[in-house]
């Protein structure tokens, strides 16, 4: 059966959602996974995998998608955002995986951008920078065999989809830990008016950040309450946590930088301060304004974008969403086995954090 969601379980999390509470309610955003699970030739476990998301599908012509990055604490990598930074926009689908497979998954998504868009790859001089992101699950995969292949990587942004997606022990947040608890894969959205106009924004995240004293869920502190002591190795953060907002309401790269900011107070509503091994990197993208690359577009240019004035509902809903994308991850986590040391890293029982919430 499947576990409930946050709302599902009973917290009364602020915001009106889309209508699967995922980054995929904006219109056009797939994402696809390729989860492994399995025991290595060496005897150590496998459990890690990929996530893709794809802002604008499959479309056929490679077209940018407007974009910022922020990194609240920089222990960590995002491929591709020097030129997020300076050219404002990223082309093609962004990856999530571990540690020690970026060198790999970007070798795939640069293989797929070149042979989806082949015709525009073969006709201009174009490259590929695709936005590769990582958290570390050393404790329970074997991160060091560098398990994740190509094929594994083009399985995921083979897959993506649109609807309803998998939380939890999937894709590249398979063997992540969150607060002392199992971690993973967590998505979450908001349903905004802006000026007599919908807009939608969605969160996905791979939560891997925190120790279990600092969790607090809307406000209160369970992570000192918890009855069970933290399991051996699991008292300290090795971890991070990658937040990824995604909106159809149009924007500037300056906008979405801001916008992408607002993920840390989203991840600090649930207690971390951005610990010192931790990588909070966050992006945001807007699926607005859909035109050619520059190289292949005309010289003058019009964006249709919102007035920063009217900013603060946007911000709130970044900020809810990503506070509800992390308990989802934690809440769809199913327990595993660890490594090094050994043992087992529990999920957290949504049933008796619901109770311990009712203390308040």
């Amino acid at each position: 059966m499947a576990k409930l969601r946050a709302r599902e379980l009973g917290l009364p999390m602020p915001g009106k959602t889309g209508p699967n509470n995922a980054i995929t309610d904006v219109p056009g955003v797939l994402v696809g996974y390729q989860t492994l699970d399995a025991v290595a030739a060496n005897g150590k476990r496998v459990k890690t995998g990929v996530t893709a998301i794809l802002p604008r599908g499959y479309q056929p012509e490679p077209q940018p998608v407007w974009a910022g990055f922020h990194a609240l604490n920089g222990n960590g990598e995002m491929t591709g955002t020097h030129w997020i930074e300076q050219g404002g926009y990223f082309v093609g689908p962004m990856c999530i995986t571990n540690s020690h497979s970026v060198g790999i998954v970007h070798h795939a998504a640069t293989r797929w951008t070149i042979n989806h868009f082949a015709d525009a790859w073969q006709a201009e001089h174009l490259w590929a920078m695709p936005v590769v992101a990582e958290t570390y699950d050393g404790v329970i995969n074997d991160i060091n065999g560098q398990h994740v292949t190509e094929a594994d990587a083009l399985c995921a942004i083979d897959s993506a989809a649109s609807g309803p997606i998998a939380e939890g022990n999937v894709g590249g947040g398979n063997g992540m830990i969150c607060y002392g608890f199992k971690g993973g894969t967590g998505t979450a959205s908001r349903s905004l008016e802006i000026d007599g106009k919908h807009h939608m924004l969605g969160v996905l995240v791979q939560a891997n950040h925190g120790q279990r004293s600092w969790l607090k869920v809307l406000g209160s502190p369970v992570g000192e309450r918890w009855p069970q002591a933290v399991p051996a190795g699991l008292d300290r953060e090795r971890g991070s946590i990658i937040v990824v907002i995604a909106t159809d309401a149009p924007l500037l790269p300056h906008q979405l930088k801001r916008l992408a900011q607002r993920a840390g107070l989203g991840i600090a509503l649930g207690g971390t301060p951005g610990g010192n091994n931790s990588g909070d990197i966050f992006l945001a993208f807007s699926v607005a304004n859909p035109r050619p690359l520059p190289q292949l577009a005309q010289t003058r240019q019009n964006l249709d974008y919102l007035n920063d004035e009217c900013f603060d509902a946007i911000y709130m809903a970044a900020v809810q969403a990503t506070e509800e994308a992390v308990l989802n991850a934690m809440l769809a986590a199913e327990d595993a086995p660890m490594q090094k040391p050994e043992g087992t890293c529990p999920a957290i029982d949504g049933e008796r954090l619901l109770a311990m919430m009712q203390l308040d």
